[in-house]
């Protein structure tokens, strides 16, 4: 009989309780011990779920207090030099100030960088390597974990991240195979551990194995699995998602582990050629329930699929998730305001462990023929790329600018935000009352125009050159917009982990978007109704909604994104005519929609970039169009970047220590029309020095021509409070008028 697992659970708890608990304790509201408590409840509970649906073994190992990378980071000694003093005798405050650069004990310091997760909205920390980096192992967090389980009966199966995909996700040293051997090491340590602690199974993650890996990286694989197979006591289930493995299939199953699992949601050209291949008495894991979004498994398509190799396998056949659930939300038992009829269609993580049980008893050799899911007829992605041909602007950039530096007569190194300011208590207790109907629409919107004005009036004082009214209306960048198109659902809990304490609640893509009103325009144009001073139309782009919402899976992405570049396009049209001349559109989410598999980028940016570009093409030469862009690896997708057009684009660029802006200013072209790097980190709760603020403006015009350099914030300062905020943007403008004053 197929058995069931999953490869992670969500660790934000089924109402936040993590979060909550996290906020408090940075604030001093609890103490560490009270921390400690919310966090074995929350792994209680998960482990709990999965007994109670059934799994044949339950995951340990998953939970973090902030990220799962940090977790191996500071396991295996990974802690840069300037983490050294002030909190190493505080395990978890150290933990803290590595993810935020501040705990409530130790001095303040710049935090660890972050970026995406292979291709998802959830952020890790970077691990930081050094030349000669000496690992060693403490892994008495882990075990901990293990033990906790054990003791409430639970058959665990610890889940750690691989050695090379570990290595591969770091920087600091040139080559990082270079490091291999002192690695390894703390790894077979750790596997000794780990059957000493008696796990049955251990699971290792090596998601890179769906990239386009070097020749040296995909040699690697034998001799370091060599070695943990002889290390271990446990059974190596060797986890891979995201994407097929193609080229790396037999590398994969000639590796001596004792299971395999694939993505088959994902890469489902990979599953014949996995059965095939299975060697021995080796177990296939197959990751059938979607762990990336919301919708209910068609278990009858995967019932035929499965029936004949669950016969052939038995208990050598497993039945999982394609992915950790740490992507979707936690229960649906929470969605109290969703209609019956959508609720009926959702399937939550602990849903998902019903679907697994459900499958798991469809696959017994006299189990009836489930039902068929009914499918839907729809658009190409080639009927998207077609209409998306011709987007491009009238103008190029080159005649554009001319006219927009005429137009508006801004200062060298305009200075100005990303786009939301603070969004405080006060704000969201009168947004909660107003969903509970408790104020009346005139109220609700008198409150958001006084919080406009105010944001206004602040900035300035503060003496920024390009405004922005702070999006106060706006719960979130992306819900807010789904909550104001036709074709989406909006959830109450449906809450998921994108880094640290940071939950968003993407909203799910259910029917064809449109837009039956204005959006934004009201806002903005009251906004700019304070000031002189430009104030800019905010958006999110089609790309980065479509990727930070739950899609539809019975019709291409590319269609979907169509459709809200044509709301958009008629929301641009609105914001111009209101007066608004200049607009930002966010695509932060441009790389990560972006499949792993590099034969596969031009499909996806061929109508990625083209909706963009559709959503602005038809704007006059002196309207400005912005984007943002923040925490992904942009060198390798410059040339979309570029096929953007336009005319400024802001990235994050502070935590990673200005290291993203080669991609824009490099030898090659780079990015050629004007930019804002970002320059403090937004992140975390340390206000910038202006000197340093100097130092980095400085350091940036040594690579970037003064007249295309903006100054900005990484990103938008919704989640710092308005002390923080002013004090930094304060530094930020005086620093710049001191580099300005010094090149006239």
């Amino acid at each position: 009989m197929a058995k069931t697992h999953i490869l992670g659970y969500p660790r934000i708890g089924a109402h936040r309780e993590l979060k909550r608990a996290q906020e408090a304790y940075w604030k001093g509201d609890i103490d560490q011990q009270a921390l400690w408590a919310a966090g074995a409840q929350v792994r209680s509970q998960n482990w709990q779920a999965q007994q109670a649906a059934g799994l044949a073994l339950t995951t340990v190992g998953d939970f973090a207090w902030y990220d799962q990378v940090l977790n191996h980071s500071t396991m295996f000694g990974v802690i840069p030099e300037r983490f050294e003093h002030g909190a190493a005798g505080n395990k978890l405050d150290q933990y803290f100030r590595l993810a935020r650069g501040r705990a409530p004990s130790g001095e303040p310091v710049a935090a660890s960088a972050m970026t995406k997760w292979f291709d998802t909205n959830y952020h890790y920390l970077v691990p930081e390597f050094s030349e000669g980096q000496r690992f060693v192992l403490d892994a008495e967090w882990l075990l901990a974990e293990i033990q906790d389980a054990q003791s409430l009966g639970h058959n665990v199966k610890p889940v750690i991240i691989g050695p090379l995909t570990y290595l591969w996700l770091g920087r600091g040293v040139d080559n990082a195979l270079d490091l291999l051997p002192s690695l390894l090491a703390c790894y077979a340590q750790l596997l000794v551990q780990l059957a000493g602690a008696a796990a049955q199974w251990v699971q290792i993650d090596e998601p890179i194995l769906g990239l386009d890996l070097p020749a040296e990286w995909r040699d690697a694989f034998a001799p370091v699995y060599k070695t943990l197979a002889k290390a271990s006591g446990s059974k190596l289930l060797l986890a891979t998602y995201f994407s097929t493995l193609r080229e790396n299939l037999s590398l994969v199953f000639d590796l001596p582990v004792d299971g395999i699992h694939i993505d088959a949601v994902r890469g489902g050209e990979d599953l014949q050629p996995a059965f095939e291949a299975l060697r021995g008495e080796q177990v296939l894991s197959v990751g059938v329930v979607n762990g990336r979004n919301v919708w209910k498994t068609d278990l009858a398509q995967w019932q035929q699929v499965l029936k004949k190799e669950a016969e052939a396998l038995g208990d050598r056949l497993w039945i999982s998730t394609s992915c950790s659930l740490l992507h979707a939300p936690v229960d649906l038992v929470s969605e109290t305001e969703l209609s019956e009829g959508y609720k009926n269609k959702l399937a939550y993580s602990r849903q998902k462990l019903d679907e697994l049980q459900k499958l798991q008893s469809a696959l017994e050799s006299d189990a009836e023929p489930l039902a068929a899911v009914a499918q839907t007829e729809s658009r190409s992605e080639a009927d998207v790329r077609e209409q998306l041909d011709s987007t491009w602007r009238v103008q190029k950039f080159s005649e554009r600018i001319e006219v927009q530096r005429e137009h508006w007569q801004l200062p060298l190194l305009p200075t100005t935000t990303i786009g939301s300011f603070p969004q405080t208590d006060v704000l969201r207790q009168v947004r909660k009352q107003f969903r509970g109907e408790e104020i009346s629409l005139q109220d609700y919107h008198d409150h958001l125009r006084a919080e406009i004005a105010e944001a206004i009036r602040r900035q300035e004082i503060l003496g920024l050159d390009v405004l922005v009214h702070g999006e106060a209306e706006r719960n979130d960048m992306v819900e807010y917009f789904g909550e104001q198109l036709d074709g989406f659902i909006h959830t109450g809990n449906g809450w998921v982990q994108s880094y640290g304490s940071r939950c968003v609640k993407p909203p799910i893509i259910a029917g064809d978007i449109s837009r039956p009103k204005a959006m934004t325009v009201q806002w903005s144009e009251y906004a700019q109704s304070l000031s002189k001073r430009p104030v800019k139309g905010m958006l999110t782009g089609p790309v980065t909604i479509l990727n930070w919402s739950f899609p539809r899976e019975d019709i291409p992405r590319a269609v979907s994104c169509l459709q809200i570049a044509k709301a958009l396009r008629d929301e641009v049209r609105d914001l111009e005519a209101a007066g608004i001349g200049i607009i930002q559109i966010d695509e932060p989410a441009l790389r990560e929609g972006l499949p792993l598999r590099e034969a596969d980028h031009k499909a996806y940016f061929d109508w990625a970039v083209g909706c963009f570009r559709y959503s602005c093409s038809e704007v006059k030469p002196e309207t400005q169009i912005h984007t943002h862009m923040c925490y992904s690896n942009f060198n390798a997708i410059m040339d979309a970047i570029v096929a953007l057009d336009a005319d400024v684009i802001t990235i994050e660029s502070a935590r990673s220590d200005l290291r993203l802006l080669e991609a824009f200013a490099g030898e090659g072209g780079g990015y050629p029309n004007e930019i804002g790097p970002g320059i403090y980190d937004i992140h975390s709760p340390n206000v910038p020095e202006r000197e340093e603020l100097q130092a980095r403006l400085q350091q940036l015009l040594k690579v970037i021509p003064k007249e295309k350099l903006w100054v900005n914030p990484d990103c938008g300062l919704k989640t710092r409070s308005w002390a923080e905020v002013g004090s930094a943007l304060l530094n930020m403008v005086e620093a710049t008028r001191t580099v300005r004053s010094a090149l006239a």
